[in-house]
Order: structure tokens, then C-alpha cells, then sequence
């Protein structure tokens, strides 16, 4: 009855008295303190067996050179352009040699994933032989019994890229990998209290790459002789070559808007004309998007990335995008919302040539010459 009771849901569990009256019910005529008695002993001799045996006692781990790595997240904050703003910090710790790498995204997603581990390969000289980490859902689309794990296939085109094998934990079981979890605790101390302070989040990435090999050469290892950084020194030699990066993209297929755009996370980006109305794939990177369609490149812009859900969505123009529809119609060069963002030199000589009868047409062939020639000729021409 004890093991039980044990296993059942708290409100749901009897009470000593409850159980003793149970017993009497089938001929028990001891007394309510016997009962009592005996469940207090077999609680102790419970609890004992737990912590010698069970989730309260740990078996310390050993790891080979370049045998390991432990990967993981963490939210923190720092003060970016003026504002504080939570980050994403991905951490990538060797276990043998216990140095580490802690680089901060503004979303924890797929490409942002494989972005940590194409730069902490790099900043750590290699690719370990395996990786283990949690159930994250950038990695496991589906946690089945015991190991078994449906895996993103995105996340295995990385895996194999780099030839390492992915290890994940037992759900809710932090200490499978240990490392790499106290090494979130030690980061917020040595690298974000006080509150780091940059204008871009690319210059504070550089500041921590600097900082986390720097703290190699003074933290000691404590299970080898020496500091983190003599130890990564031997474990350099056992890791795999980098080759070449992955390739971290994710891929969306869109359909051009008439007015040649495409929409993603609420912000809108421009396509050359000629693909209006057609799809098109999108290769979503950290910090940029790329545009394909039919096997070839079409453009390229910088992704914005707003947090906040109240912000409304921009529009990103490349002027140069609509150069095929202006020739059509030279009349939509006049209040061309794209055209805004031409250079200066253009702006000002659209602004004389408007006055004229006859002006947006040849500032239209001007504008063309930039499909056939080089952009900065045009414009010292100009």
C-alpha cells in the first residue's frame, strides 16, 4: 500500500489514518501508532535508497580528447543600440578540455542554430566526434520512449555535414550534460554582470569570442593539470578538421506580390520584377535573406528582425527592382515609393528633369543605363 500511495498523485494519496482504517476494515487490531510507526521507517529507508541510488547521486563522467561537445541556450540581457533587449546566447563547451563559446542571437531558431555551431567550431579549432544536448525543438521534432528522437532534418544535414553524431538527453535531465549547464551559471557572471553595453549585437559577439579565450587561460581546469586553455591546447590536435561551413540557411517558398514582394515575419522585401506573380524560394540566414528562383540568385537584403509584436512591419526596397516595370510605365517613377531611396545624385537630377515635359521618360532611360552598366559610372556621369 506504502509504494502505492507513493506513486500517486499528492491529493489523491490516503493518510496514515486512512490506511489504518482500511485495515481495520479486513481484521487488523493493532493500534493507529503501530501503523504509524512502520510508515515512518519505511519513508526513512525509502528516502535512503533514493540518494544512494536514485536521482540524488551522480556518476562523474570522463571524456577523450576531441570526443565531445555539450551544446545549450540561455536568455540573457544586454544593452544594444541604446536599449536593453533579451538575447538568445548559445553555449558550445568541449568536454574534455572545458573550454567554451558563448555567442548571443536575437531568436533562438534554426538558422541561428547552425550560425553557433558553424563559430564555435571555428573559435574552438575543430568539430568534436559527437554532440550532445537536450530536446530542444531546433534539433528533435518529436521526443518518442526512451532515446528514440524524430530529428530535424535540417539539424542532421548539419550533423553530417560535419560528421559528428547528436546525443540527447533524457527529457528534464540537466545534468546528462553537466558542463555545459554550469557553464550558463558561470557565463552570467563573468560575461554579463554588469550588463555589456554595444551598438550592435554583431560588435558584442566579437567582445564575448574575445572575452571566452581570454577566461581560458585563467580558469583552471580543476580535473587536469593547468587551466582550460593548456587543455584545449592537447585537444586541438584529436578534433576533426572544420572544412568547409554549413551552409545554415532555412528555406521558404513564396509568392511575389504584383507589386514584387514577398512577405516574411511580417516585414516585406522587394524582387526583381520579372519574378511578380511567380514563386520563389527564400534562404533565411541570421542576418540576411536571399532570394532564388529557377536554380539562380536573384537578390539579397538584410533581414530585420522586430521584436516587438505592436511594431508594424517595413518594407525593404531595392530600387534597381523595378527599373523593368518603370520603362513600362514612366509615369510611376514620379511617386515611386522605391525610388525614394535612390542615390542623392539621381534624386536631385530627377528633381530637374520632372519640371519638363517629357522628363520621366528620360529619367527613365537614364536609370536603365544602371541594368547594363556599372552604377557608380552612371552616376559620375551624372
Amino acid at each position: 500500500w506504502l509504494r502505492t500511495e507513493a506513486n500517486r498523485p499528492r491529493k489523491q494519496k490516503r493518510t496514515i489514518k486512512q490506511l489504518h482504517a482500511d485495515l481495520m476494515s479486513l481484521g487488523y487490531d493493532g493500534s493507529y501508532g503501530r501503523v504509524a510507526a512502520f510508515a515512518r521507517a519505511w519513508k526513512a529507508d525509502r528516502q535512503r535508497e533514493m540518494q544512494t541510488s536514485g536521482r540524488g547521486t551522480f556518476v562523474p563522467l570522463a571524456f577523450e580528447p576531441g570526443e565531445a561537445f555539450q551544446f545549450d541556450w540561455s536568455e540573457d540581457w544586454a544593452i544594444i543600440g541604446g536599449e536593453r533587449t533579451k538575447l538568445q546566447v548559445a553555449h558550445t563547451k568541449l568536454s574534455y578540455s572545458r573550454a567554451f563559446v558563448v555567442r548571443a542571437y536575437p531568436l533562438q531558431t534554426h538558422e541561428m542554430l547552425f550560425d553557433a555551431h558553424n563559430h564555435a567550431f571555428r573559435a574552438l579549432g575543430g568539430v568534436p566526434r559527437r554532440g550532445i544536448y537536450d530536446n530542444m525543438r531546433t534539433a528533435v521534432d518529436r521526443v518518442g520512449r526512451g532515446k528514440e528522437r524524430q530529428v530535424n532534418a535540417r539539424f542532421s544535414a548539419m550533423a553530417s555535414h560535419y560528421l559528428f553524431e547528436a546525443e540527447f538527453c533524457n527529457p528534464a535531465s540537466g545534468w546528462e550534460k553537466g558542463q555545459v549547464e554550469k557553464n550558463v551559471q558561470d557565463a552570467r557572471r563573468r560575461l554579463w554582470q554588469p550588463t555589456p553595453s554595444f551598438a550592435d549585437i554583431d560588435a558584442l559577439n566579437v567582445w564575448l569570442e574575445e572575452r571566452c579565450i581570454v577566461q581560458w587561460g585563467h580558469i583552471p581546469h580543476g580535473g587536469l593539470p593547468g587551466t582550460v586553455a593548456d587543455a584545449h591546447a592537447v585537444e586541438v590536435a584529436s578534433l576533426m578538421p572544420l572544412g568547409r561551413t554549413f551552409d545554415g540557411f532555412v528555406e521558404h517558398t513564396k509568392r511575389v506580390s504584383p507589386t514584387c514582394l514577398v512577405n516574411f515575419e511580417r516585414n516585406r522585401y522587394s524582387v526583381p520584377a520579372s519574378f511578380a506573380n511567380r514563386p520563389v524560394s527564400l534562404r533565411v540566414y541570421p542576418d540576411r535573406i536571399v532570394i532564388v528562383a529557377e536554380g539562380r540568385f536573384l537578390c539579397e537584403h538584410e533581414r530585420i528582425i522586430e521584436r516587438g509584436h505592436r511594431l508594424a512591419g517595413r518594407t525593404i526596397y531595392d530600387w534597381r527592382h523595378y527599373l523593368a516595370v518603370i520603362q513600362r510605365k514612366p509615369g510611376a517613377l514620379r511617386n515611386g515609393a522605391p525610388f525614394i531611396e535612390m542615390p542623392d545624385a539621381f534624386r536631385q537630377l530627377q528633381g530637374h528633369l520632372l519640371k519638363r515635359p517629357g522628363g520621366d521618360r528620360e529619367m527613365v532611360e537614364i536609370l536603365s543605363l544602371v541594368l547594363h552598366h556599372d552604377e557608380q559610372a552612371v552616376l559620375c556621369a551624372v
